[in-house]
């Protein structure tokens, strides 16, 4: 195996262990790929919602956790912890610091 082919391949060896693994890997998921197609499933994982969220921080305060969840899952960030722990982290991560007070 020349150096440029083992190179290429190194990255998918550290995951597989053999070049030839990651080759199968990679037209499996292919394979899936197309059968989601065919079946109407567009995307999976992480999809950058079109807006950013516009609530205040007295909204996520009293926001409920059902939907502190659905907000922190739609922008592909799975935190656990407590309803309290969720609201903060949602805070944090969505307002800016003159938003804060």
């Amino acid at each position: 195996m020349g150096f440029l082919t083992w190179f290429v391949n190194f990255p998918h060896t550290l995951v597989s262990g053999h070049p030839a693994d990651a080759a199968r890997n990679q037209t499996q998921e292919a394979a899936l790929s197309l059968e989601r197609a065919r079946k109407g499933v567009v995307c999976e994982g992480f999809q950058m919602p079109l807006h950013y969220p516009r609530y205040k921080k007295e909204d996520y305060e009293k926001m409920e956790e059902w939907k502190v969840d659905m907000l922190l899952r739609e922008y592909g960030i799975g935190f656990k912890g407590s309803l309290e722990e969720k609201r903060n982290f949602a805070i944090g991560a969505f307002l800016w610091p003159d938003q804060l007070s």
